[in-house]
C-alpha cells in the first residue's frame, strides 16, 4: 500500500496526479504536467522518467540531476502536487453526498465522511464499514461512529478504500411513513 502522507518526503506520486514542476530562473523548463497512466512523466530536456512511487523531493533531485548533466549548473527544482488524482476513496450509503473523493495525505474516517457532507441523519445508523484490499486479500472492518465521536481512535483511510455507512431500517421506515402520511392541518387538530 502506497504511503499517502503529503509533504516533501511522504506522499508518493501516482498515475493521473498533476504536478507543478518549477526550475528556478528557467521559466521555459517550468511546467504543469499530468503523470501518465503508466506512471511516467515527460519533462523538456530532462526527458521521460518514472514518477509513480516517488516522493516530490525524490523527483526534484532526479530532475535536477538530469538537467545538471547536460544543460544547467546547480539547477534548483521544485515539484508540487497540484492535483491528487491517484489516491481516492469511495463513500456510499447513508451520507448526504456519496461519491469518490481524493485523499490528500493522511485522512481519517470522520474526515472523509465530512467530505461526503456528513451522515444523512434521517436514515443513517452509527455503523460504517470499510472494504479494503491488503495485498490480494479483501478485508472488511466495521466501525461504530458514535464511539469514535465519544473519543475512540478515528481510523485512517487509505487509497482504494470503499466506505459504506449503514442505514437504520427503523429510521428508513419512519421516513417512508412520514412521506405517505398527509400533513395535519390546523382545522383537523381542532376537531
Amino acid at each position: 500500500m502506497a504511503n499517502s502522507t503529503p509533504g516533501a518526503s511522504g506522499y508518493l506520486v501516482g498515475p493521473q496526479d498533476v504536478l507543478d514542476v518549477a526550475v528556478f530562473q528557467a521559466p521555459d523548463l517550468s511546467k504543469t504536467l499530468q503523470v501518465a497512466e503508466d506512471g511516467t512523466l515527460n519533462l523538456p530536456l530532462a526527458g521521460q522518467m518514472t514518477a509513480a512511487g516517488k516522493s516530490p523531493s525524490q523527483l526534484e533531485r532526479e530532475i535536477a540531476a538530469r538537467l545538471n548533466t547536460r544543460y544547467t549548473k546547480s539547477a534548483q527544482v521544485t515539484v508540487f502536487v497540484k492535483e491528487y488524482n491517484s489516491q481516492r476513496v469511495t463513500v456510499e450509503g447513508a451520507v448526504k453526498t456519496p461519491g469518490v473523493f481524493p485523499l490528500r495525505g493522511r485522512e481519517t474516517l470522520m474526515q472523509v465522511l465530512a467530505k461526503a457532507g456528513g451522515l444523512d441523519r434521517t436514515v443513517s445508523s452509527s455503523n460504517a464499514v470499510i472494504f479494503r484490499t491488503v495485498g490480494e486479500a479483501p478485508t472488511v472492518i466495521r466501525y461504530d461512529l458514535d464511539t469514535i465521536r465519544d473519543g475512540s481512535p478515528d481510523p485512517s483511510v487509505f487509497a482504494g478504500d470503499v466506505i459504506v455507512v449503514d442505514d437504520s431500517a427503523a429510521k428508513h421506515g419512519l421516513q417512508t411513513i412520514l412521506r405517505l402520511t398527509p400533513l395535519a392541518s390546523p382545522m383537523t387538530l381542532l376537531f
